[in-house]
């Protein structure tokens, strides 16, 4: 859901360990003040700027997360160590949804969401905000070192020394010894992580609205690149149960608008619609929920990994969902204004992302096609190279 309320510049953007559901539960406060203070009108040159910038900011991780996640799909074939682009370790490794997966997930996101409800409800909201910050605080870290790798293997001086680190933990010893940790990296990882780092205590210390987005923007990235589904039935499992939950818990209970209100967290982009007055240290922020991008996002990332499978060199399926996410959005603001209220945004992105590309698809008669397009999780991509290997081999 996309929202705009007033919130006080030095609220606490702390974090949660149930980062999808608080992504949902984030898009739910409407437009209510969380402070005593009057309600601060926005210009419409103000309101246009905010959310302008929010579907702008919205679509880079989508874009560029979905182009990742065809760069990330080959190293199922290449192996881990072949694949040059930071993927050296299992934890970076794209994690596949099945429909099982998608199917389950509205029922324990429901589940969890009740659960934090009850849970802020009754210990402190200063105490459990203290412990998700730090929580937060190294997700956030890695996250942003993760999406910041690429780029800084590109502008690395060759001039400088870039040295191999191995961070390995181990249990028992002999033939019953056990990996825990095997964590490879360099000394690009660790300017990544530097760089990261100080965005981080930054974060910390002044919960500034920038921070907050560059790491929002860092979680989206990373899970629309890492988090695969499977085929496309899958995606219209996990988009059409989280339809119906989103829809449920903003319309029929105010369950997700306590528990949004409850703790603060970097899981939201959010920008001033009183920049042009205030400048940085402005406070009225309009706010979009990583949700509302991330789980849209990677139904799209399977549409461009499924063109191309087909290797017709063209883009079709991506571009339609793409520009269906922003049509979808547009609604939504759209809808948000007009009745002056908070406004589930799978509402109206789940038929725009699902409907554009199954129309694309009759139209160009490969809709059975589309849906019949696997990918296979990454373990057993392993197994079948593995396999195809020591044929070759035998042979």
């Amino acid at each position: 859901m996309s929202e705009a309320e007033q919130v006080p510049a030095s609220a606490s953007e702390a974090a949660s360990a149930v980062i999808l559901d608080a992504l949902n539960a984030t898009d739910s406060n409407g437009t209510e003040a969380l402070n005593a203070t009057a309600k601060f009108v926005a210009t419409p040159e103000g309101t246009a700027l905010a959310y302008g910038s929010l579907v702008f900011m919205a679509l880079l991780p989508i874009f560029f997360g979905a182009l990742r996640s065809v760069t990330c799909s080959k190293s199922k074939e290449l192996g881990e160590n072949e694949y040059d682009s930071g993927f050296r370790n299992s934890a970076d490794m794209p994690e596949t949804i099945t429909s099982r997966d998608a199917a389950r997930f509205p029922i324990i996101a429901s589940c969890t969401l009740f659960g934090l409800y009850l849970f802020f409800k009754v210990f402190s909201q200063e105490y459990i905000n203290l412990l998700l910050s730090v929580y937060f605080f190294v997700l956030g870290v890695l996250a942003l070192s993760h999406t910041m790798s690429p780029l800084m293997s590109r502008i690395f001086p060759v001039s400088l020394p870039n040295k191999q680190y191995q961070l390995l933990f181990t249990q028992g010893s002999g033939e019953s010894k056990e990996e825990i940790v095997n964590y490879e990296f360099d000394t690009k990882n660790l300017v990544c992580l530097l760089i990261s780092s100080v965005v981080g205590v930054w974060y910390l210390l002044k919960k500034h609205w920038i921070a907050n987005n560059l790491f929002g923007l860092a979680f989206a990235l990373n899970g629309v690149e890492l988090l695969h589904l499977n085929n496309v039935s899958t995606g219209c499992i996990l988009l059409g149960g989280l339809f119906v939950y989103d829809v449920f818990w903003v319309f029929g209970t105010n369950v997700m608008v306590t528990v949004a209100k409850s703790f603060e967290a970097p899981i939201k982009l959010v920008f001033p619609q009183d920049l042009l007055e205030k400048g940085l240290e402005a406070n009225n922020f309009a706010m979009l929920g990583l949700g509302d991008i991330v789980i849209p996002g990677i139904f799209i990332a399977l549409l461009l990994r499924f063109d191309v499978s087909l290797k017709k060199n063209s883009r079709t399926y991506f571009y339609s969902s793409f520009l269906a996410y922003i049509f979808g959005l547009g609604l939504t603001i759209f809808v948000m204004h007009t009745f002056k209220h908070a406004q589930p945004a799978l509402l109206y992105l789940v038929p725009a992302c699902v409907g554009f590309p199954v129309v694309v698809a009759l139209f160009k008669g490969e809709l059975t096609e589309m849906f019949r397009y696997e990918e296979s999780p990454p373990e057993e991509a392993g197994t079948k190279e593995d396999s195809s290997a020591s044929d070759k081999k035998d042979q």
